[in-house]
């Protein structure tokens, strides 16, 4: 039986060119959020791939007491399709190879973008949606999907997340949608301590309205 007082955070950080206006609040947010997850109960581990029209991994299921301060150099355009696919692919296998006592109880993919998909050349939009809901449905696996300045529900129904687990954030609020990723991330590890079938709490219309410049 695999570990349910572990949980695994693999998170996508967009670093594409456009970042850089809002690269200080992403920063401040990310580290917030690691933070405030090192002040949850429970064992996390955490895994932050960064990408542009390049993929790569930061560092993998480190304990969070070993997570550095992030980094992030913007650049370049946006291979979104290919990079959940390498993470999510990746983070199956490395799971799989676990013995399964090791394995994580919980594993949740946060996904940050301030753009739209414009370099991706090796997944198809339709088997990246495939692969999110097959790890969603036959695993367990819960998706977080936050876009700036774009309708992040509908993208995110496109990549397989749910409705309810995606959000549109406006630029000048990328601090406080880490802020509020958080808070559901830690509920839900909070959560599945008490009940491992506990689902992912949803954005809330007071969160959504927030994020927002409406």
């Amino acid at each position: 039986m695999s570990n349910q007082n572990l949980t695994l955070i693999a998170f996508l950080l967009d670093r594409s060119g456009s970042m850089q206006s809002i690269k200080s609040d992403v920063i401040g947010g990310f580290d917030a959020f690691l933070a405030e997850q090192r002040a949850a109960d429970g064992d996390c581990r955490v895994t932050l791939a960064q990408f542009d029209n390049e993929y790569e991994v930061v560092y993998n299921s480190l304990p969070l007491s070993d997570v550095p301060p992030l980094v992030l150099n913007p650049r370049n355009s946006t291979a979104l399709l290919d990079s959940m696919g390498k993470l999510i692919t990746d983070t199956a296998a490395e799971i799989d190879a676990l013995g399964e006592d090791d394995k994580p109880g919980s594993v949740i993919v946060a996904i940050m973008t301030d753009g739209m998909e414009n370099a991706s050349s090796e997944w198809r939009r339709a088997d990246v949606k495939a692969l999110v809901e097959q790890q969603t449905n036959q695993s367990g696996w819960e998706f977080l999907y936050m876009g700036a300045d774009q309708d992040a529900v509908e993208v995110g129904k496109d990549l397989g997340v749910k409705a309810e687990q995606a959000v549109t954030y406006s630029r000048g609020k990328s601090r406080e949608a880490m802020f509020v990723a958080s808070d559901i991330v830690r509920g839900y590890r909070n959560a599945k301590r008490v009940d491992a079938a506990a689902p992912m709490p949803a954005f809330s219309d007071e969160q959504r309205s927030a994020l927002s410049d409406d």
